[in-house]
């Protein structure tokens, strides 16, 4: 098995690359897979429907086998256009006011949302482009703020507008939001992460636009703000995966409480069998510079050890100067913590699924225990392979897919390795051509111990059985 496929296929923490439509041929696509990118990402905040399809199409050139995935803008603020920056001093006055079809000025900072002075009161801070400047609200007579500069910097437009521990009464869905989560069910894309969701209502607000369209794609709950946090656990229940947005999220949370709390809501992820994305910064050095910082690469590296399912670039592989470069570093970080970095997460079982995830857990136990090579199963939606990827176990699970979809929904999963069959009629045909297949690859040997974990009753009925035996022995059973 040469380098290539074991850094693409066997690294157990998947990588996303955000991709602009102003880099995307087929070419560069192909080289960043091969480096180790499972997912790309596209945001929608600097796209149209029109610029996106042209990445889409290129990724179909590329592989089937790379899940797409689609950011919304969602409920945030911005400063509108300008025509120029505008420079501050600290204690500067400035007026601040909502008015989302006027470009802002040195004069008049204007903002998208019409009726900031609504929510915001006096002693709030705006803070501006992820927190390079900031102000403090001093008066607020309804109309429009006045705000005290509290650092030098340069306001820009276009640029994000947090208001830390406010809750902002912005509807969940812009009118791009809703012609890109139609575009993407149009185009088969893999996912949808929901920007700034609040609570579950923001969820449901796209999922009935997907219901309408009849659409299997999966949400992704952006978790970066603070009613985010605070409503964690009723969001879980309602989305696909989290993906923990850690540039606004600490703006609204003290930095020094994102480590801690990104550790919290992994967990909550992993045990809820939900796939958990840590996001932001993550090698920001590497837009302008080949080779990152070592805080990165513990950055990178920590996130790989607390079985983060994905790790994502973002600048790094949208604009930035190494990108090929970018996805490698990720790559090698993720595999070498993979090799090892053994652990067993004593994840608790589904109470809805009691047979599925009693043998999903018999089955990683019994491989570490064992010492097994590969972990080999089918799947119709999945259930059963998350399941087992939620314990964490050291052997890559092959999970053999009745779908495309369902390939594309698993590469971003933890330690799976999906892979598209044929629907057959008995387990016994299925895993003879799928062990056939891994050893032509070079996944295993003949006389290497794998852990199957199949039904005897077909795919729609689940998992019945684990088996544990040579792939020679597994061969000849007739």
């Amino acid at each position: 098995m040469n380098d290539k496929i074991k850094v693409q296929f066997l690294k157990k923490t998947k990588i996303i690359a955000t991709i602009s439509n102003n880099n995307c041929e087929s070419d560069f696509l192909a080289s960043l897979y091969w480096a180790g990118m499972n997912i790309i990402r596209l945001n929608t905040a600097h796209q149209t429907p029109e610029e996106a399809l042209v990445v889409i199409k290129n990724i179909r050139a590329v592989s089937d086998r790379i899940a797409i995935l689609i950011d919304t803008k969602g409920p945030e603020i911005r400063t509108t256009e300008s025509d120029g920056e505008v420079l501050v001093k600290t204690g500067d006055k400035l007026i601040v006011k909502g008015a989302k079809n006027k470009k802002m000025s040195s004069e008049c900072i204007c903002v998208s949302y019409d009726d900031i002075t609504k929510d915001v009161s006096v002693g709030n801070m705006l803070l501006i482009d992820d927190g390079e400047v900031e102000l403090e609200v001093i008066v607020n007579n309804g109309e429009h703020l006045v705000c005290e500069v509290k650092n030098d910097g340069v306001i820009k437009g276009r640029k994000s507008v947090n208001v830390p521990s406010v809750k902002i009464n912005l509807p969940s869905l812009t009118p791009k939001d809703i012609e890109f989560i139609r575009f993407a069910a149009q185009h088969n894309v893999d996912f949808i992460a929901h920007s700034f969701v609040r609570n579950k209502e923001d969820v449901l607000a796209v999922q009935k636009i997907l219901d309408e369209e009849n659409s299997p794609i999966r949400i992704i709950a952006k978790i970066e703000n603070r009613e985010g946090i605070d409503n964690f656990d009723q969001i879980l229940d309602h989305c696909y995966g989290i993906m923990v947005a850690r540039g606004d999220l600490a703006i609204e949370i003290p930095t020094e409480q994102i480590p801690l709390l990104q550790k919290k809501l992994v967990q909550k992820c992993i045990e809820h069998r939900k796939p958990v994305i840590i996001a932001t910064q993550m090698l920001q050095s590497m837009i302008d510079s080949p080779r990152p910082t070592r805080a990165e690469v513990s950055d990178v590296a920590n996130a790989c050890l607390d079985g983060t399912d994905a790790i994502m670039l973002s600048g790094e592989t949208a604009f930035g100067k190494y990108p090929l470069e970018s996805v490698q570093m990720m790559a090698k970080i993720a595999w070498e913590i993979g090799q090892g970095h053994e652990t067993f997460i004593d994840a608790p079982y589904e109470t809805s699924q009691k047979v599925t995830s009693y043998l999903a857990k018999a089955a990683i136990k019994a491989s570490l225990r064992l010492q097994t090579k590969a972990i080999v199963a089918d799947s119709i939606s999945g259930n059963t392979i998350r399941s087992m990827a939620a314990f964490r176990g050291k052997n890559p699970i092959y999970a053999q897919c009745y779908s495309k979809s369902l390939v594309r929904q698993l590469a971003l999963s933890y330690g799976i390795v999906p892979h598209f069959i044929e629907e057959d009629s008995t387990s016994h045909e299925f895993l003879k051509a799928t062990l056939s297949r891994l050893l032509k690859e070079g996944r295993f040997g003949n006389d290497d111990l794998i852990t199957v974990l199949a039904g005897h009753f077909g795919p729609d009925s689940g998992a019945s059985y684990i088996e544990i035996s040579t792939a020679r022995n597994m061969l000849k059973r007739k």
